[in-house]
């Protein structure tokens, strides 16, 4: 991580702790030990405070979660919405088995501390959820889901998910992704328009 520079590896540092101890739960000097940033690098980069730092942050996480549906479409050899919700509950049960269960999704987190608190937090992560929810909607359109259903669709998709990142963080156990995935699955690809099946 220090191959980067000071400015993005706390930006970094700030989503991961996030994920972590969440907003309330996490101080700057911490972010700066864990980004391994010279100390008077906070103040130079960031003159707005805790609230510019986490803001771009939010800014990171709904940035690397369109990165990941984007890769994880890629990654499909029968492209259809389930095997892309699929993909995507993939890559939170190969975290969970591999790091363990410490790590939730950092909008959630914001979302969770800032929603009464800090209207431009709110907004910012609001905006992160946007970001994510674009490129779903692009590939459930791909798919033959029109375009209405694809944006509802993307709702479900990421709300479903973020429920079940929850409830296994709770209980230590991947089932519920599993479960998410077989129950959601038919749904989704139900609502594949019939000329585009054939």
């Amino acid at each position: 991580m220090t191959q980067r520079p000071a400015r993005d590896r706390m930006v970094y540092s700030a989503a991961q702790l996030l994920r972590t101890q969440g907003l309330s739960g996490t101080g700057l000097r911490e972010v700066v030990a864990h980004a391994e940033a010279p100390r008077g690098s906070l103040q130079h980069y960031f003159p707005g405070g805790k609230e510019q730092l986490f803001s771009e942050a939010v800014d990171w996480a709904g940035r690397y979660a369109a990165r990941r549906v984007t890769r994880a479409l890629d990654s499909l050899a029968d492209p259809r919405p389930s095997a892309l919700f699929a993909a995507i509950i993939e890559q939170w049960r190969r975290e969970f088995l591999e790091i363990g269960y410490d790590g939730g999704c950092p909008l959630v987190a914001t979302v969770t501390d800032t929603a009464a608190a800090s209207e431009p937090l709110r907004e910012r992560a609001n905006d992160a959820f946007a970001q994510w929810r674009r490129p779903i909607v692009s590939a459930l359109e791909q798919m033959g889901v029109s375009a209405p259903r694809a944006a509802s669709l993307a709702v479900l998709m990421i709300s479903t998910l973020e429920g079940a990142v929850v409830l296994a963080r709770a209980q230590r156990d991947i089932s519920p992704l599993d479960t998410v995935v077989v129950e959601l699955g038919p749904l989704l690809d139900a609502a594949v328009e019939k000329r585009r099946r054939r």
